[in-house]
This record gives C-alpha cells, structure tokens and sequence, in this order.
C-alpha cells in the first residue's frame, strides 16, 4: 500500500465542460482523454469527474438513475475503459463522484417505490404520512427550496428529497440498499477505477423517530433557495449511523489496492470540521473528507487558521483535504475579489497558500489559469435553483461554463458547436494558449513541482506562528526540511521582524534582508531554515 493520496494534488474535471470530442456542444470522456496530458502536465496525481453515470441530467448527473451505466452523453462504458487506461499510462489515479444519498425519480427502484406501500422495493426510499392536517411529516427544508418531503398520490404519502423534488432520498436503514449500493461501488473498483468522491457523504441516514429539526439560534437565512442555515439540522443528516455504514464501505475498498475515498461533508461553519475529524478518525473510515469550510466567503488570516487547527484538534490520526473552489460555489478569484490587488495577484496567492497546507490538495479545472466567475443571463442557465429564484440567486452556472484551450478558436477550442453553456471573452482570455511563460499556468506548475520536491510541503508538520491580520504563517517541519510560510491576505505591504538564519526559496513575492521580511499587497514567501526561525511583527521604530 503505497497511501499515494497523502500528499497527492487531485485535478477535478467537470466533464461537461472539459472537452466537446463529439460535436454536440457538451464535452465528453472522449474529450477528457485527449486533454489528460493537460492535468498529468501540471503536475496533479489524479482526477476527480463529477457525475458520468446513466442520469436524466436534472441536476447535471447528480441525479442518478442507473449506477452501473456511462451516460450516452458522455460517451461509451469502452470510451470509460480507455480513459482509465490513458489515465494510469500518463500516471494519473481516477476517482469519480459517488452520488449515493439520492437516486433519479426515474430509476428503476423509485418508478418500483412509489406505486405501492407493498412490494421488494416499498423500503427502498424514505416514506412517511401526512401529519393530520396533511402537512409534511417533519419541518427540514430542502437545499433547492422549500420543504424536503413531496406527496405521492400513488402511495398516499410523502417522500423525503433534500435536493430536487426529482431526487428522492435512499433509505439507508434498510439493509437491501446499503448491501445494493455496495455492490454498485464493487463494480466500478472492478473496473480499474482508483477510488470515489464521495457526494453529500453526511446524508446517508435520517432519524427515523422523525424528529423536527430546532431553529437555529445564531444563524440567518444564507440564501433565497436554502433555509437549512434556519434550523439546527440534527435529524435530517449527520446520524450516527453514517459512521456505520462508512465502515463498511471502508472495508470493501480495502479489499483492493491503494484505493481511495473521499467524503463531501454537506455543512458550513465549524461543525463541518468537526465532522472532517470524525469521520477520518482511525483507519476503518474515509481516508480524507473536505467540507465547504474553504469554499465560502470567508477572507481572513484567523479563518483559515481555525479551520487548519480545529482538524488537527479534531482528528490527530485523520487527514484532510484542502480546496478554495468546485463546481458547486463561486470561482475563488471572483469570490475574493474584495481582497485582491488584482485578478492575477489572487489567483497566485491563493494557488501559493494552498500548495503549502498540510494534506491533499484539490484544483478545480480552470483554477490553473486564474479562471474567473462567468456573467451569465437568465436565458443563459441551466441550474434549477437559479431558474426557479432569479435573480436573488444566480446558481452555479458561472463555475461551469467551459474549459478555455484556445484563445481565438470558436468557444476557446471547447467545441466547434454552440456549446451547453457559453464561452465569453474574459474567460477566452486566460485560455491554455495564452497563458505564456510568465502566466499562472507555469505558475501553478512551479508551485506544484516545488511542493513536491519540498519534505516539508509533501509531508511536514504544521505549527501556527501568532501574527495579526492580515498576515497567516506557520512553519511546515519535515526531519530534513523546515519551511516558514508567510501571506499577505491583505491589500497593503505589511513588513515583519525575522531573527534567526533563513532564504527566501520557490516561488516569492517577498524581499529578505536585514531581519526584514517585506511582502506587497497580496504578498506570499517561503523561507526555508534551519528551525530556528523566528517571525513577529515589526516592533515600531523609535
């Protein structure tokens, strides 16, 4: 067992929107074949695909409604085959997402369920009666608005979906589905694949006394379409059956090599840490977890820190995973656009802050070339919830739109057709063939090589150093390496006092000298030492 996912770079492809090989406007695994050169250049060690498998693209694949087929829209379970194979050949791992809370309302179990109260599939989703009054069983909300149960006539009861109405929940207390849904997973690990992403991975199991979630006591309504931030959501997810379950999926990887999981934690604030711990703790759950705790609006030298911190509080055996964007929130060069110098200055920063966090790290496609939030209008999109709450929401769409290769070809070399979503001009300007030797492209690549070549970055030991905002340091320790990361998350130069022996080594925006450490507005270096360095705020000249 080699754990080659430690200290790994994992490169996310949507694969809508990576490469168009067929013509019709959305790219396809074709397409994600002939670009691997692209990522196994860069430097990542595996991709991550969103959603490839049989679905009626409600919610782009997310809803499930056939786990061991490839979606005709992408192309062939033959075209899957030789994409693993190119994959493993340039030294690329695959994993793709594993949406198991939540199936399709058209797959073969639901169409089954919901005729009858009686037959092998009437236990295969969460159904429950009306109150009384006829209203719904519980007061959870869904993530796309409005409750999350919907009357079936068929049966005369309602069905649990957080999601789209069109997403029916799975339930998990009953045993034909988690054996069921094992088997699905068996068949992809058969097939070469090298692990899952796992979707929503705190959703599994609800409470079953059906218990209404509190109010939330300090936090508001977070946006038009998701009132979860209402409620203290303690019986609609998060049950401690999940760990369970997690167990055994945990033991049927482990009948193969090297494999790897990886577990979306559906919450936002520090609970979602504490989740992360609990659920990499040991070695008999998921290998790593991420949670949305990075990919909010949150801007600052504390945040990131607590986030870091309450991981290694919460987990001291467990392992993380890092990422600043996905297909689900804002591009990270928009998203921080408050606190940045400028489009490049972020994009650089941020690429610097993250290849120095300890654990595996996440690119979402794009990211690598400073890839900003597309504009779109409403004739434009395609996300549920922005088409049903335009404009208080504008969806995900903007995350979405295609991969640039070709700055003047038709929609930047994604398709020679009018593709899904659209290509425009900000976007066709950091296209791969534009980049240039001194563009982020070649910077991502040589932060990657260099935290690669770094003992401290692949593997070292975290230690916070207490500076004021805006400024984040820590030292990463490795038995033959000490490096001091220091970041400007703030607009203004910020000058530091540096006692002990130390150089600037990789990638900098910083100047050295005379016990000096001296970053600009969006500033970031490494200072490898001998251990001894020491980093405090400049004492105030007399």
């Amino acid at each position: 067992m080699t754990e080659w996912w430690r200290d790994a770079i994992i490169y996310q492809i949507y694969p809508r929107s990576y490469q168009d090989d067929n013509g019709d406007g959305v790219g396809d695994l074709r397409g994600i074949t002939r670009r691997l050169p692209h990522v196994a250049d860069l430097g990542a060690d595996c991709i991550w695909l969103s959603p490839i498998f049989a679905s009626p693209q409600k919610d782009m694949g997310y809803d499930v409604s056939d786990y061991c087929a490839i979606d005709p829209l992408f192309g062939t379970m033959e075209d899957f085959d030789e994409m693993i194979d190119t994959a493993h050949g340039l030294g690329l791992k695959v994993i793709v997402d594993q949406v198991l809370s939540h199936t399709s309302d058209l797959h073969p179990w639901f169409r089954e369920s919901r005729k009858s109260r009686e037959g092998d599939y009437a236990d295969w989703y969460v159904w429950a009666d009306p109150k009384p009054d006829g209203s719904p069983p519980t007061n959870w909300h869904s993530h796309f608005g409005g409750p999350a149960w919907e009357f079936e006539p068929q049966r005369g009861q309602y069905y649990l979906h957080h999601f789209l109405i069109a997403q029916p929940d799975l339930n998990f207390h009953n045993p034909a589905v988690v054996e069921e849904i094992l088997r699905t997973c068996k068949f992809w690990l058969d097939r070469g694949l090298d692990g899952f992403r796992l979707d929503t991975v705190n959703y599994y199991f609800h409470d079953q006394k059906l218990r209404s979630n509190p109010p939330a006591q300090t936090r508001p309504q977070v946006m038009a379409t998701d009132l979860y931030g209402m409620q203290k959501n303690l019986y609609n997810k998060t049950r401690p059956e999940n760990l369970g379950f997690l167990e055994k999926l945990r033991a049927l990887t482990d009948h193969y090599d090297d494999i790897m999981m990886v577990g979306e934690v559906g919450e936002m604030g520090g609970r979602s840490i504490e989740i992360m711990g609990e659920y990499t703790a040991g070695n008999t759950r998921l290998h790593m977890a991420y949670s949305f705790a990075m990919l909010g609006p949150d801007w600052s030298a504390a945040h990131f820190r607590s986030c870091i911190e309450g991981f290694q509080k919460g987990a001291p055996d467990g392992h993380p995973y890092w990422s600043f964007s996905n297909h689900d929130v804002p591009r990270q060069v928009s998203r921080w656009s408050a606190h940045a110098v400028s489009e490049e200055d972020m994009a650089r920063l941020t690429c610097a802050m993250l290849m120095s966090f300890e654990g595996t790290i996440g690119i979402y496609q794009g990211e690598e070339l400073g890839q900003t939030e597309t504009e779109l209008v409403y004739e434009e999109l395609t996300d549920p919830p922005a088409l049903r709450f335009w404009p208080a929401v504008k969806g995900r769409d903007g995350c979405r739109t295609p991969m640039v290769w070709e700055k003047d070809a038709p929609n930047a070399g994604f398709s020679k057709v009018k593709p899904w979503l659209p290509v425009k001009e900000p976007q066709a300007a950091k296209a791969v063939d534009a980049q240039g030797n001194d563009g982020i492209l070649a910077f991502y690549k040589g932060v990657i090589a260099f935290r690669k070549a770094s003992a401290a970055l692949s593997r070292g030991k975290t230690e916070f150093i207490d500076l004021p905002e805006p400024v984040l340091a820590f030292h990463r320790r490795a038995t033959e390496q000490t490096l001091t990361c220091v970041f400007n998350l703030g607009l203004e130069p910020v000058t530091l006092a540096v006692t002990g022996e130390g150089q600037l080594t990789g990638p900098c925006d910083a100047f050295l000298a005379e016990g000096m450490l001296t970053l600009p507005g969006n500033g970031y270096a490494y200072v490898e030492s001998d251990g001894t360095l020491e980093i405090a705020e400049e004492a105030p000249r007399t």
